[in-house]
């Protein structure tokens, strides 16, 4: 076998992936190998007093900033080099895109449009957006359109960098371990609200991916290819799902990418409209507003973010009715339910894999295939997703103290976590030549996203944390 067929982009980010893992891992023996992890939170007036590193003081903002674009440019030219990729041109491409799309992350955790209700004080600042710091990934999106399509000739000088299939790849490897911390987290709460979340998330999974599929396929005539990254770009976690289900049914590029471009787009509506929504009917249903971010946001930080917009606002209005309750509760079912979706892209994935290879694509024939030929399809990125999640899950669970080690490993894991999503929607954004994605149909994709969320998925999502969660409020204080 050749070298370039053995190492494409999916083999690629599960060994970029796990070797950032496995640094991390050196928590275990006392080493803080990656405590230098770039780390941007907000700020108010000097964007550089958002830079910091995963460890706090470890070193100064920008010397985290300038370690952390020198140990990714590393990695990922042994990467492209394993894919038999231009090193040198992708080195200097990489370099204006890092640093272009660190900018536009630090532009979106301006306070002023990150903070939530609660984080305003803090900051010192008496209004604010809301959005989280992920809006810098909305920031770093519509640089990148506007990039791609006003300035074609940069865009073609940098194109050897801009492969956003690769970095959210590594990204969901990363995600893992950040998700088993959050897992074993949950499993600490009340187990009924664990069990109650499980049990919503795959009665919601089976009714959206399902009637999305069919709506895409029935009445706007999407082909297969199509309308399943669709299903479940809409229907469980957005770019992950989207970028999972891609690999499964080996959809061309092109076609995850579109997906994801409307999810990020569709994700920061929600985050405007939705919270306020459960402030005003939902208050005296807080379990069943949180629940309702987990189901309808598609993004992790974004259905997080809505979760805790959503808590600042209702307990503030139940307080002016005579109830305190206990804060993080709404939170952490908005982050129960997020997670078992989350972790649910793994399976789904395999399913959609063996469908695909027993169904749609035979390959071999009309002979019997066997689970070989469903393991080639399987994309290879989910099971460092699956591995990273379990070690974490399992190694938190052990002890107090574990937990705890686990907890300081995923802060740097986090850091990277950001950084390749970063990366992802400015690429998403460099590539999307609209007059390309016109011709492929983006338009009439974007009817479909707007039919079945705002006319299916929000609602169906909102009975169904209803039917779980209705008539459970968080603890009261002092009671």
């Amino acid at each position: 076998m050749s070298t370039k067929a053995a190492f494409n982009e999916d083999k690629v980010a599960l060994v970029c992936g796990l070797f950032i893992f496995v640094l991390a891992l050196g928590k275990l023996i006392g080493l803080d190998i990656l405590g230098w992890t770039l780390k941007v939170g907000m700020w108010v007036s000097n964007p550089f007093d958002g830079l910091s590193s995963a460890t706090k003081g470890l070193v100064p903002g920008w010397a985290a900033l300038l370690i952390t674009y020198v140990f990714i440019t590393a990695v990922l030219s042994v990467g492209v080099k394993l894919m038999r990729g231009n090193v040198k041109r992708f080195v200097g491409s990489f370099t204006l895109i890092f640093f272009i799309a660190i900018a536009c992350y630090t532009v979106g955790a301006n306070a002023y449009i990150a903070a939530n209700p609660t984080e305003l004080t803090k900051m010192g600042i008496p209004w604010a957006l809301g959005l989280s710091t992920e809006a810098g990934l909305i920031c770093a999106l519509i640089a990148g359109i506007l990039i791609g399509n006003l300035a074609p000739g940069f865009t073609d000088n940098v194109r050897e960098a801009c492969r956003p299939e690769l970095f959210v790849k590594i990204a969901i490897v990363i995600l893992g371990a950040e998700l088993g911390v959050k897992a074993a987290d949950a499993a600490g709460f009340a187990g009924h609200v664990i069990f109650r979340g499980l049990c919503a998330i795959v009665e919601a999974y089976l009714l959206y991916w399902a009637v999305v599929y069919y709506v895409a396929r029935k009445y706007f005539k999407f082909n297969k290819e199509w309308a399943a990254p669709l299903a479940s770009g809409i229907s469980i976690c957005g770019v992950s799902a989207a970028i999972a289900t891609g690999g499964a049914i080996r959809a061309r590029p092109v076609v995850p990418i579109m997906v994801s471009s409307l999810v990020v787009v569709f994700t920061c509506i929600e985050m405007l409209v939705l919270p306020f929504l459960a402030q005003h009917f939902l208050y005296s249903e807080p379990m069943v507003a949180g629940g309702w971010m987990g189901l309808a946001v598609k993004s992790d930080g974004g259905a997080i973010a809505s979760g805790a917009i959503t808590e600042a606002l209702i307990l503030a209005k139940v307080a002016g009715l005579g109830t305190q309750y206990e804060p993080g509760w709404i939170v952490m079912v908005t982050t129960t339910v997020k997670i078992f979706i989350d972790m649910f892209i793994g399976v789904w994935a395999l399913v959609l894999a063996y469908v695909w290879t027993a169904k749609f694509d035979k390959t071999n024939g009309e002979r019997t295939m066997s689970w070989g030929d469903v393991m080639d399809r399987f994309p290879r990125f989910v099971l460092g997703y699956l591995g990273t999640f379990l070690i974490l899950l399992i190694m938190c669970l052990a002890s107090p103290e574990m937990h705890k080690l686990g907890g300081a490993m995923s802060g740097a894991i986090n850091g990277f976590r950001t950084i390749f999503f970063l990366l992802t929607f400015f690429s998403i954004g460099m590539v999307s030549n609209f007059r390309k994605l016109k011709e492929e149909g983006i338009g009439r994709l974007a009817v479909v996203y707007i039919v079945c969320l705002f006319g299916f998925i929000i609602w169906v999502g909102l009975f169904i944390s209803y039917a779980f969660f209705h008539g459970m409020t968080p603890p009261v204080i002092g009671a």
